[in-house]
Order: C-alpha cells, then structure tokens, then sequence
C-alpha cells in the first residue's frame, strides 16, 4: 500500500516484525520489535491543519469546534508528523485558490500535505467544505474534497470532523481505516452500580448504556458493531450469578439470551459474528464452551483439571481461540484451534500471571497483561508463532484489559497510574498514553471494530 507524491512516498504498516536480539525491550533498553504507522526508516508524513474560516461570525464556535477536533485526531493517528500551528503562514487558505503552496513548503514550516476549509451556518444547517491538498506537488486536484452538510449542533460538527480525519487517514495510508468516528464500551460504576457505558474514541460522549443496578463485566463488541455481550449478574432458579448479558445497539435495550447454571462470563465472538465462545461453570468446572449467537446447545470445548476464561478469536483466520487457564497452578496464556484441539501453551521467559489476551485485527500480534514477580500488571504485545514479546507499560500502576482498535495502531487499556481505575489509550508501541476517564471507577473497556 503505497501513497506517492512529488518528493516522497511511504510504506504503511502495521506491524513490522523486525526482531531485536533480546525478547524483553523494556529491560534491554533497546527498540520495540515492531512498530505501528508509517515506519521503514522513511520519515512520517508531515501534515498541517489550517484554522477552519467561519464565513459569519454565528460560525466561529463551531469552526474553531471542527479545526481543533480534525488537529486533535490527525496528531493522534499514528503515522503523521503533525506541524504545531505556531509554525503556520500568517493567512490561513479557506478555499483552494487562496493556498499558497511555497509558504506550506518553507523550512520553517516544511509541510507535505495541508488540510483548510470554510464552515458557514444557519439557524437550520451547518455546511462545512473541506479539503486536503498535497502541497509538495504542483497538480492543483485535491488529495480530498469533501462538502458536509447537517444540523448545526456540536455533536454534528463533531462527527463531521471525524470523518473528515478519517478520510485524510484513508487517503494517507492507502486505504486502512482510521479511528475517529469509533467507539469504546466500557464499564464504569460512577452512578452507584457497574453499568455498560459507551464514548467516543476521544473520550467525548460519555453515556450509560445499561441500567440493570447489577454488576456488569467485560463488554465486547460483535464484529458488525450491532451487539454488545457482556457479563451481568441475574438469577438463576433462585441463584444470583454470573450469566452472558446481551445489549442490542438498534434496539437500544439489553435482549435475551438462555441463562445457564454455575458461573458464565467472558464471551468472545467469532470473526463472522455467528458464534460465541465464553467460559462456564455448567459441568462444575470453569470451562470453554462454542454456542451460537442465541445461546443454543452449548458444546464443551475444554478438559482440563484448572479453570479457563478469557478466549479472544483470531479475528483474521478464525481458526485459534487464545485463552487464559490456572490448569498449571497458575494463570497463563494457551492456544488451541477453535474447535477446541491442539492445546499449546504460550511459554513465556519468566513466572506469573498472564490475564488479558487481545487478538490484533490483522490476527499477528497478541496484546496481554502480564504480573510478572517482580511488579504490577503491565501490558505486553507477543507475535505467537516466535513467542517474542515486547512491553508497553512499565512501573505505572496496574495496566490491563487491552483491547485494539480497528486500525492495530491503537490501543485501550485500564491503568491505576492516576489513582482510580481509569480508562487510557496508547499507540500500539506504548508511546502517546493519553486518559479518557476521570469520573468514578472505570474498567474493561472495548474498542468497536469499525
């Protein structure tokens, strides 16, 4: 996947295997053996935001609004080098006649690509026309050419702006999604109970979900973004326990699904979103068991004398299911195909906890949370075929329940390094950590696939 312009061009990858010598970076103080973006050797994509022109003066807000959300994604993004605005010429383009590609191109600001606009309002309509050109080169075709028009609230300005990043992501990376306009489910306890929450990826919108003043845990998205399951505690002939919870995004309400004796929790989907995987207590021992989306005739996939939970699918072959299991003694990382054969077990270099396997979109890299003797939980990424690891946190509270986002260049994890619980997001290399959350309690949070 290859972007050219005039001067330049760049390879964009997700993950790039290139092995150090030593399988723990963090203690060998050398570089990650993958990185995320643009990468290679090549320098990043250069890329400048210009202030949005409101065409009246009932347009300024929101103009301001849009320009600072577009900058504010793009510097997120993972593969762009994004130009601070004290660098930019004194008189911002609103419209592609008046950019001047020499004042973009000067040393001092040395951009490749430069994104502008105008916003105009009414009390009816916000229209905002938006535009990205690549400034190293002397076609005058814009990169993207965009008119949106909507209600002229701040939740449209809002989306309209992530779009619009998006669409610069998709151009700039030869067709991988960008993140902007996705969600994160997470769990929070902030009104007294722990309820299903959504928000933006930005942390914006932060709303509950759920009311069911229970606990809920683990929510994880369908690969359609249409269901959420998760884990909630209902009675079951007289019993309260931990039973498979499922809330419909269309239907906006928590739909049934079968209950199941014993304890039922961590429900995983399958790549083409038929099926679940989740761990139960049914037969008397927390095992893995394969149903369809409606709960129907459960079938047993683990025989073990130790607990299993957790399963995440390949969500590239949906051939492997990776999973959690004290069946050692204590909780470690095991592989096996999705029908429940050929049990390995992810041997790692040193003794601990293993909790919080994560698949990667692109099915090659494993994101876990790790409590190794010697500290707190900190988050891993592993490549399993080579077993090489590498760590993203170190020495900042406890990090865990990674999740990724569509993009692999991201990631959503809990963390302790502010004091409660709370939710963070990173590039995948561990680098721009950035919270979400700072009201109540907030956990296990979930990044939408799209």
């Amino acid at each position: 996947m290859l972007v050219k312009s005039k001067h330049f061009s760049w390879l964009v990858v997700v993950a790039v295997l290139c092995f150090a010598a030593s399988p723990l970076r963090a203690q060998q103080g050398q570089e990650p053996w993958f990185r995320t973006g643009t990468g290679l050797g090549v320098d990043k994509i250069r890329l400048a935001v210009a202030d949005f022109g409101p065409r009246a003066d009932s347009a300024k807000t929101h103009s301001q609004q849009f320009t600072q959300i577009v900058r504010d994604d793009l510097a997120f993004s993972g593969i762009l080098d994004f130009v601070s605005p004290s660098f930019y010429p004194a008189q911002s383009p609103t419209q592609p006649s008046e950019l001047q590609n020499a004042a973009w191109t000067d040393p001092q600001v040395n951009a490749h690509y430069v994104a502008f606009g105008n916003l105009s309002e009414t009390t009816s309509e916000v229209a905002i026309q938006a535009w990205l050109y690549d400034v190293t080169s002397p076609s005058s075709q814009s990169v993207v050419g965009k008119i949106y028009r909507g209600a002229p609230t701040d939740a449209q300005v809002r989306k309209f702006a992530h779009q619009f990043a998006d669409e610069i992501i998709s151009k700039l990376s030869g067709g991988l999604p960008g993140v902007a306009s996705t969600q994160i489910a997470f769990i929070s306890s902030r009104t007294g109970s722990k309820e299903v929450w959504l928000m933006d990826y930005d942390g914006a919108n932060q709303h509950p979900l759920t009311s069911l003043r229970t606990i809920s845990l683990m929510p994880r998205w369908s690969p359609d973004d249409s269901r959420i399951t998760f884990t909630c505690y209902q009675p079951v002939s007289g019993v309260v326990s931990a039973q498979i919870c499922m809330y419909s995004m269309d239907a906006g309400k928590v739909i049934s699904f079968p209950r199941f004796h014993g304890t039922n929790s961590a429900a995983a989907w399958s790549p083409d979103g038929t099926q679940l995987i989740f761990s139960s207590s049914m037969a008397g021992n927390p095992e893995l068991y394969l149903t369809d989306i409606n709960g129907s005739k459960p079938k047993r996939l683990t025989f073990s004398t130790g607990g299993s939970t957790s399963p995440t699918w390949n969500p590239k072959t949906g051939q492997s299911v990776v999973f959690v299991s004290d069946r050692g003694g204590i909780p470690k990382l095991y592989m096996m195909n999705a029908d429940g054969t050929n049990v390995i077990t992810l041997d790692l270099p040193d003794k601990g906890y293993l909790i919080d396997p994560a698949w990667s979109p692109n099915g090659q890299l494993l994101a876990f949370s790790w409590r190794r003797p010697s500290g707190n939980y900190d988050i891993y990424v592993m490549e399993p075929t080579s077993q090489q690891i590498v760590e993203l946190t170190r020495d900042e509270g406890r990090n865990e329940r990674p999740s990724w986002a569509p993009d692999g260049r991201h990631l959503v994890f809990e963390s302790t390094r502010a004091g409660p619980r709370q939710i963070w997001t990173m590039l995948a290399d561990g680098s721009q950590a950035h919270q979400l959350t700072t009201d109540g309690h907030n956990e296990s949070p979930n990044w939408s696939p799209k």
